[in-house]
């Protein structure tokens, strides 16, 4: 039988395959129901003691597993740099002594602007050593801003005492403009023109400070770890404040759930940002928790980036695998024609795990189907809910369950309450993971929490099965991206996008749809450049504007746009005119993350002009009208 016949024969039986067995928490829940239509979700398990410090857990594996590669990233010339979990504990406790002689403070903490790397971990496990709060920043703020807008409101916000970035000249018109004269400036390499810049290399070299064991000591559950920044519907960032206990219980929470992680010390290859709680809480912690080692992924899932990805994934062979669903599907045509690629990738995976968006049922089967080519099973897909807030695992899938859109019960430790709203139900949050609240913004902390003191999510659930809650919910959606057309109608705006993404695809990544107080809805169309190739090759893998034109684009989209239309149930469910987007979102105006999120409010207030192009009597040739 030839590979492409063995394939197709995957296609039609892969569910009748097993999943790979992993151990695995079961998240059961006690449940309430109250008068006023009020559910709680209380787990049945109960959280198991959790250390009063992170850094505890190093001292652990330092002990016992001294040689044990903590993290590893590509050097010059393309091999590994290593650091072991000895070396890790005894840097972080140099770093920690730099950190107390420079008096550093919650008032006063330490702000990295560069990403991942080495340097950054050590700097970061320095700070967490000595009880300093610390800022891991996106580096979009300072190298893909024009304005540092983000990056002057988080310095003004935070008032660093020491500040971080990898290459001082890469860096160096972020500090120059944002960075006052008597705030120390840390640099790996590289120098800033008028400034000292201390080496890193000056920092590890610190003699042991006298108070270092004290000061570690001195650390409890309820010390600020880290401040970790989020958008609000402004764009402006918000700091929240992650506490010793919140990162510590989050992670018993997720070994309980991941039991799996028990059962071997993970290997991570992963690119996922630390200034996001994904890569930086979840992700770093787990490796730290269970002893694991992480290599550091500089690829990225874009055209001249994944490359690096798959060149990292044929050396390492991870036991578990984190991603968005944009870099589950870079990866897949890559796994399909590289046989040892995928015995790489699939010889000791565990489970994979996605967040951010829904992953569509194409790139899920496609996944399954070169697992059981490889090994004969699918391999769990996992996914769940959380925040930064709740840093953040808050609820989970099963392995027997997981599906796009499924987001399952809350783990141990948390509580959940589902609110009724407007024919919703809101989801908030209780837990020692979540946040005490906004550092320095005691309105917004206000704001975050209600009377029982549930965070306040401001996303929307919906039971799995309507009469069996045990079952698990499903994501229904932001609350406050909801709105009313003219009728009163109410407009669900997250099943709504995902149905117009999973019908568009592949060439809709994202789609901001509009409508409040008025007849119909539109959307504003963020299109997907690999999608687009797919449809015509010759388009340039950078060029929105050329893709946004293209004549067979434009074709291919309207021929979905049609269908989708046809599925429409109502008039909460129809669009009926699109523009494709021929510029990039604004960083600097809130409307995307780096991490590629659209804030859809924010779409919506800087993009007037294509709004009323969308309602115009006689629309523009750019608009896309059907009827």
């Amino acid at each position: 039988m030839s590979a492409r016949a063995d394939m197709s024969a995957l296609v039609t039986d892969v569910a009748a395959h097993p999943l790979r067995a992993i151990s695995f928490g079961n998240p059961a829940v006690i449940i309430e129901r109250r008068d006023d239509g009020t559910i709680y979700l209380r787990p049945r398990s109960k959280l198991l003691d959790y250390p009063q410090r992170i850094t505890d857990r190093l001292h652990h594996w330092a002990a016992t597993e001294p040689h044990r590669v903590f993290m590893a990233e590509r050097a010059t010339g393309g091999a590994w740099r290593e650091i072991t979990y000895a070396e890790l504990l005894d840097a972080a406790r140099h770093i920690a002594s730099a950190l107390i002689a420079r008096g550093l403070l919650a008032e006063k903490p330490l702000v990295i602007l560069s990403g991942n790397s080495i340097d950054h971990a050590l700097l970061a496990f320095g700070a967490l050593y000595a009880g300093v709060p610390f800022c891991p920043v996106s580096p979009a703020y300072s190298l893909v801003s024009r304005d540092f807008g983000k990056l002057g409101f988080v310095i003004k916000l935070l008032t660093p005492g020491l500040v971080f970035a990898d290459d001082a000249g890469k860096f160096a018109a972020a500090l120059s403009a944002n960075v006052a004269p008597e705030t120390e400036i840390v640099a790996t390499r590289g120098d800033l023109p008028g400034r000292v810049v201390t080496r890193l290399s000056e920092l590890l070299a610190t003699p042991e400070h006298p108070l270092l064991d004290a000061t570690h000591q001195a650390i409890t559950p309820d010390t600020i770890a880290k401040f970790l920044l989020t958008s609000g519907s402004t764009g402006n960032p918000k700091a929240v404040i992650n506490t010793q206990r919140m990162l510590c219980a989050n992670q018993v929470m997720l070994r309980e759930t991941l039991a799996f992680l028990k059962d071997e010390p993970p290997v991570i290859v992963d690119w996922l940002p630390w200034n996001h709680t994904f890569g930086g809480n979840h992700n770093i912690g787990l490796t730290l928790f269970n002893g694991g080692s992480m290599y550091l992924d500089e690829g990225k899932p874009m055209p001249g980036g994944i490359e690096d990805t798959v060149k990292n994934l044929r050396e390492i062979s991870p036991t578990v695998y984190f991603n968005v669903p944009k870099g589950y599907e870079s990866l897949l045509p890559y796994l399909r024609d590289d046989a040892n690629l995928r015995a790489k990738f699939f010889g000791r995976l565990h489970a994979m795990f996605f967040s951010g968006a829904a992953l569509s049922p194409y790139v899920w089967n496609s996944l399954d189907e070169l697992a059981v080519r490889e090994t004969g099973f699918r391999v769990p897909m996992l996914t769940g809910l959380g925040a930064t807030e709740t840093a953040p695992f808050f609820m989970s899938v099963r392995p027997d369950t997981s599906r796009s859109g499924h987001v399952g019960l809350p783990v141990s430790g948390n509580e959940a309450k589902l609110l009724p709203n407007n024919g919703k139900l809101e989801v908030r949050a209780k837990g020692p993971n979540v946040t005490p609240g906004y550092w320095r913004q005691p309105e917004l902390t206000a704001a975050a929490f209600d009377e029982e003191g549930f965070y306040k999510f401001g996303d929307a659930l919906k039971p799995a099965k309507a009469d069996d809650l045990d079952a698990g919910f499903d994501f229904d959606g932001r609350i406050a991206e909801d709105f009313k057309l003219a009728s009163g109608t109410w407009v669900s705006v997250g099943p709504l996008r995902a149905r117009f993404i999973a019908t568009c695809a592949p060439l809709v990544r994202d789609v901001v749809i509009a409508g409040i107080n008025r007849d119909e809805i539109s959307a504003i169309v963020i299109l997907d450049l690999d999608g687009c190739r797919v449809i015509n090759p010759a388009l340039s893998a950078n060029d929105i504007a050329a893709a946004a034109s293209d004549s067979l684009v434009r074709a291919a989209f309207r021929e979905r746009f049609a269908r989708f239309l046809a599925s429409a149930t109502g008039s909460s469910t129809r669009i009926t005119r699109a523009i494709l987007l021929d510029a990039p979102l604004s960083i600097d105006r809130g409307e995307v993350t780096d991490k590629g999120s659209v804030n859809q409010r924010a779409v919506l207030e800087h993009r007037a002009a294509l709004i009323e192009a969308l309602y115009a009597d006689v629309p523009p040739a750019h608009v896309i009208p059907l009827s």
